[in-house]
């Protein structure tokens, strides 16, 4: 088996490969990326045989179907992904390869199911799996796995909390922003609405090192998919925030003076867009502020009906995001590969993987997931 990872050089990207080069099913992994210095990579990388290091630019397309070919499964890194997943998908499917990528960025899940990008898929034979990371990814395989112990399904409530500390390079903060940004989806009474980010204000409770965390709505992509696949389920929600609290406040101030505004203003007669702007300096907002620990942090709280009660599932799982990322598409190549995952055309996790295989092999790697089984009621004749 192998497979080249977009973004290789990439903090997600390291985490993918290390798995990968542990599994003896896997030959090579090619890191592609933009960055070609060794130096960059984790020292397990460096060490292994298994391993090399290409330059790929993700705006070379030639270039890009170039490097896919040849390989068993392409998984996209290199975010923010409503810049490069429509581009990456489109060369794995001129190729032929099936694809996988970590996509958060909810903007970008429309083009990708309700485009050409399915049929072609389809076409070709592939599988083009979006939104195989933590969040989403083994968030919507955990509501899955509890959906499936239902008899019936009305409500799943997804939770995320990141440290800023895991916070690695331009990209993450870019996406950090602009899911607060806009009006961005949730699925609520039965129907997809858009609600303004930032809004939806709710104490949520993580096991430590985070406790009780203040979220509000997000964009992310999972009030997107999950009703394509759980059938006849009212609400699917989405709330993160980023950790400590003075950082989703400064972003607040920061959205409501016009400093994250996609317009081009003029400074000194040259036209700056003060989102760009932004988006650098926070590379140095956080030097000498309380950054919070090292770790992330997810819960999935599912609600339905099971044998005449009324059910609520509760899990929640705490760790490093990187690794936590990566591991995903790295169990979901294992599963192309295998032929665990057999839809062909453009797919969530949800859609075509078994949340039990996932979640054992998630286990397997040293996951800790704490879950809860609570009945509310019991229902009436």
């Amino acid at each position: 088996m192998q497979v080249l990872v977009l973004g290789g050089a990439g903090t997600m990207g390291q985490a993918a490969a290390r798995d990968l080069i542990k599994q003896e099913q896997v030959e090579r992994v090619i890191l592609g990326d933009i960055v070609t210095d060794p130096g960059k990579l984790h020292d397990k990388l460096r060490a292994s045989d298994k391993v090399s290091l290409n330059k790929v630019d993700l705006n070379d397309y030639a270039g890009l179907v170039r490097a896919i070919k040849g390989v068993d499964v392409v998984i996209n890194c290199a975010g923010p992904f409503y810049r490069t997943a429509i581009t990456v998908s489109k060369a794995a499917i001129e190729v032929g390869v099936s694809y996988i990528d970590i996509c958060d960025d909810y903007d970008v899940i429309d083009s990708l199911f309700d485009s050409d990008i399915d049929g072609a898929a389809r076409e070709a034979g592939i599988t083009v799996l979006t939104g195989m990371g933590s969040d989403p990814g083994t968030n919507n395989l955990l509501a899955k796995y509890h959906a499936n112990r239902l008899d019936r399904v009305d409500e799943i409530n997804l939770y995320w909390v990141v440290s800023i500390p895991e916070l690695k390079g331009e990209a993450a903060w870019d996406h950090s922003l602009h899911m607060n940004l806009g009006q961005v989806p949730q699925y609520l009474n039965g129907k997809l609405e858009y609600v303004e980010a930032g809004t939806g204000e709710e104490m949520v409770e993580f096991p430590e090192p985070f406790g009780t965390c203040q979220l509000h709505y997000v964009g992310h992509p999972q009030p997107l998919t999950i009703p394509r696949y759980i059938k006849g389920i009212k609400s699917v929600t989405i709330k993160g925030g980023l950790f400590p609290p003075w950082v989703n406040q400064l972003i607040k101030e920061q959205k409501d003076m016009g400093f994250l505004s996609t317009e081009p203003v003029e400074v000194k007669g040259v036209k700056v867009v003060p989102y760009d702007l932004t988006l650098r300096l926070w590379r140095l907002i956080p030097e000498n502020r309380d950054k919070g620990p090292a770790s992330s942090g997810t819960k999935v709280v599912v609600k339905g009906e099971k044998g005449g009660s009324r059910v609520t599932y509760a899990t929640s799982m705490v760790g490093h995001m990187a690794p936590g990322t990566g591991i995903a598409p790295s169990i979901a190549a294992l599963l192309l590969y295998s032929g665990d995952i057999r839809v062909k055309g453009v797919t969530a996790p949800e859609g075509c993987i078994d949340p039990d295989k996932y979640l054992k092999a998630l286990q397997e790697r040293g996951a800790r997931i704490y879950q809860t089984e609570t009945i509310t009621s019991t229902l009436g004749p």
